[in-house]
């Protein structure tokens, strides 16, 4: 029977491709589970018309960015933390770490939640939003983003038991959360039976039900005591040393998911002029792209403890190698999505509308970006594989050289009628450079034994 100390030097001493294989498959099982959220959360919105849809494409960026900064970013930082003092074989400091980890999701949720319900009808009007569009974007946004905490402490809660080289809690508790997100998003947005339909505000309070649900989950068990680390209050005392040992990694790794969303808003704002059908066409392949990061995610985060613990016991070599594999296998399995849809991408697009004019701009985006799904992959794992080493910057700064290039060129096509082929090739540009200045970052940056 596996114990933690067992599971502790398997991580350490073990092969690496098997271990990091067993540790990201389930988390690819709770990711595809999010895939599978996303897709019925637009088809769910598609059965009720094209402005819903137009809405949801509006407001999407900024629910990805929730998911993406809490699990992801400050999660990653969480994560990163706990897992090298593991390796150093300091559980008392893993042990508080864990109480300061759930202060900042607290704090972080609360912010995020104020910021989009006060500041939220305004980035979508920027966005180009208007009349029915805008009127169904703050419909759902400000029921949505009501329960920001709630996603924060989940994706918390789940990066502290992470961090432990535990995967198979976090995702059994993410893959109940997204089947309960499914259902309920269905019943209370189409209706069923006495339940009424609510619209896209029923798929926004399906959401929130259904985190709420996953928060009580994980609190259970980290008070439970079942895990390497338990959740105790008692003498709790704040250090600002242990939030910095979170916040170093975790808050400059929140710059990067802002800077892909910025990417994403700079295309959405830019064919908002191209009229409606364009807008949710775009809106289809944009939500496939938010879901590479997922995917990616599945693989990233088991890297994160295994370069964190390694970084923890000063073996840096190991922390290199796996930070590479990693990165080689996310590459592969976003090859192969982009494969698929390239040739055939009726078989996303048509998921979601019949609308000719629609489909053709979603064709476009799919065929033109497809290609250039492995980059993405390679340098988004890279990225995850970073926070477990300390060493963020330099895949953010990479995010940044993204984020000018789409602005800049983005700005130049704008100005010279470019058209939406022209605007999904320089999506395609922008995420081949992404991958390659990111893995040229983690190669010439210096890891060392105390980063």
């Amino acid at each position: 029977m596996s114990t933690p100390q067992h599971d502790l030097q398997r991580m350490l001493h073990g092969p690496i491709l098997s271990t990091l294989l067993r540790l990201a498959a389930p988390n690819v099982l709770a990711m595809v589970m999010t895939v599978l959220v996303g897709i019925a959360e637009t088809y769910y919105v598609g059965r009720l018309g094209t402005a819903p849809l137009a809405a949801m494409a509006l407001v999407f960026p900024f629910a990805m960015l929730t998911q993406m900064m809490s699990a992801g970013a400050m999660g990653g930082g969480v994560s990163a933390a706990i897992s090298r003092a593991l390796g150093a074989s300091d559980v008392p400091r893993a042990q508080t770490l864990l109480q300061h980890a759930l202060v900042i999701g607290l704090g972080a949720g609360i912010l995020y939640s104020a910021i989009f319900l006060i500041w939220g009808p305004g980035f979508y009007r920027l966005l180009g939003g208007k009349d029915a569009v805008l009127s169904e974007a703050v419909r759902y946004a400000s029921v949505l983003f009501s329960g920001a905490l709630l996603v924060w402490l989940l994706n918390t809660l789940a990066s502290i038991i992470r961090g432990t080289g535990n995967m198979r809690v976090p995702s059994v508790g993410l893959v109940a959360t997204a089947l309960l997100q499914i259902v309920l998003g269905g019943v209370l947005s189409l209706g069923a039976g006495p339940v009424p339909a609510m619209g896209m505000v029923g798929v926004a309070l399906g959401h929130i039900i259904a985190t709420a649900a996953g928060v009580g989950y994980f609190f259970w068990y980290l008070v439970s005591g079942q895990g390497r680390l338990t959740l105790r209050w008692q003498g709790f005392e704040m250090q600002a040393s242990l939030f910095a040992d979170i916040l170093k990694v975790g808050a400059t790794a929140c710059l990067s998911p802002v800077q892909s969303v910025l990417a994403i808003l700079i295309f959405t704002g830019m064919l908002a002029q191209l009229g409606t059908e364009a807008l949710a066409g775009y809106g289809i392949g944009q939500r496939l792209e938010f879901l590479l990061i997922p995917i990616a995610f599945g693989i990233g985060v088991a890297s994160v403890p295994m370069v964190g613990m390694a970084m923890g016991a000063g073996d840096v070599a190991r922390a290199r190698r796996v930070t590479w594999v990693a990165g080689g296998v996310s590459a592969f399995n976003l090859a192969l999505i982009g494969a698929v849809v390239t040739l055939a991408p009726d078989l996303w697009a048509r998921l979601f509308t019949s609308n000719e004019a629609v489909l053709g701009y979603a064709r476009q985006y799919l065929v033109t970006a497809g290609p250039a799904f492995p980059f993405f992959g390679l340098g988004l794992t890279l990225y995850f594989a970073s926070q477990g080493a300390g060493q963020v910057i330099g895949p953010v700064l990479a995010g940044t050289v993204r984020l000018v290039l789409v602005a800049g060129a983005g700005y130049w096509l704008s100005q010279h009628q470019g058209t939406a082929d022209r605007f999904y090739e320089l999506i395609a540009i922008a995420m081949v450079l992404y991958g390659l200045v990111t893995a040229a970052a983690v190669k010439w940056t210096p890891w060392g034994a105390k980063a």
